[in-house]
């Protein structure tokens, strides 16, 4: 290497030194993982400690689903889900054949039964497992997919999904998208989500939700839709003694607690309206009731100058009632 050596004029200077620079050093590229979508898995092996966390999270979202009051079938196939993803990623993994993954999903079961809840978990699950890049959940129905004229339904239709990439586009009601006959605007958004699906196999999960009939009459308008949803999932009405346990769930996480004589007024309302309401066998309905019952004890309180602690948490059964639920 020449290094310069260049002396001023003025002697009280120091001399200026200079030597050439370096050379740049070759750029060291760090190979980065492709997205990891449906059917797909990582290029490289992620360490141990990768594995452990992303276990952990999964086994975390599990115990959350346990721990939803009743929906015993549905517990059973989203952990039949995880153990046939793992399996595929595994066989994949060992250039062994794999199935694909096709994991788009209907949902079939009166309001209030815990569809989205389970689909936002699906989505959650399916992201830590390396199913889907972000795992979040798109929710949608008919007003958001169809127009108002031609063209404008492909085009609302192709906005929800470019929202939803990378997660799940979670369609409530969706039979409602063929209920209007041949020249409702509806068949051309099931054409695009059919379209979709194909697309973006890799990075997409659809799942139509609504009620158990009419989503057979949905899936009977269109004869591709059926084979596209291998995986059917009934959700059904709780009974008396999980609704119990969903209202004093409730109840539990605002810091109120039943009395004895609450509990009992709280069943025997229960199964009044499982017997005179369509659909009484949901959470939906007992939220109201939660929320109904608590501020009829505000009223009560609030009659009188003070109240105890444990005034404030008990319910009595004079809280209870199903005026105009």
């Amino acid at each position: 290497m020449t290094i310069r050596v260049t002396f001023r004029p003025d002697k009280l200077q120091p001399p200026v030194i200079q030597s050439p620079l370096p050379r740049e050093t070759a750029q060291i590229l760090i190979p980065v993982n492709e997205p990891v979508g449906i059917g797909k898995v990582r290029k490289n092996n992620p360490s141990s400690l990768e594995k452990d966390k992303d276990k952990d999270k999964v086994a975390e979202i599990l115990d959350e689903l346990e721990a939803f009051i009743g929906l015993v079938t549905v517990k059973r196939l989203i952990r039949e889900l995880q153990a046939y993803v793992e399996i595929q990623k595994r066989r994949t993994r060992e250039k062994l054949i794999a199935e694909p993954l096709v994991l788009h999903m209907i949902f079939r079961g009166n309001p209030g039964t815990g569809k989205t809840t389970v689909a936002r978990l699906v989505g959650r699950l399916f992201k830590e497992m390396g199913v889907l890049q972000k795992g979040h959940v798109i929710e949608c129905e008919r007003a958001d997919l169809v127009g108002e004229y031609i063209g404008h339904t492909a085009q609302k239709t192709r906005e929800q999904l470019k929202k939803a990439l990378g997660g799940v586009l979670f369609i409530d009601e969706a039979y409602s998208l063929a209920r209007g006959g041949e020249k409702d605007f509806g068949k051309e958004a099931i054409d695009a989500l059919v379209k979709a699906m194909e697309d973006n196999k890799d990075n997409l999960v659809l799942i139509l939700a609504g009620y158990r009939q009419e989503m057979e009459f949905f899936l009977q308008s269109n004869p591709g839709l059926r084979s596209r949803f291998p995986i059917h999932i009934d959700f059904p009405d709780y009974t008396l003694d999980e609704l119990l346990a969903i209202g004093k769930s409730m109840l539990k996480s605002r810091q109120y607690e039943l009395s004895p004589e609450g509990s009992d007024t709280l069943r025997f309302h229960l199964l009044s309206l499982i017997n005179t309401h369509p659909y009484a066998g949901n959470a939906r309905l007992v939220r109201n009731l939660v929320e109904k019952t608590v501020r009829k004890q505000a009223v009560r309180l609030f009659q009188k100058p003070s109240s105890s602690r444990e005034e404030l948490i008990q319910i009595l059964p004079v809280d209870i009632t199903l005026e105009d639920l």
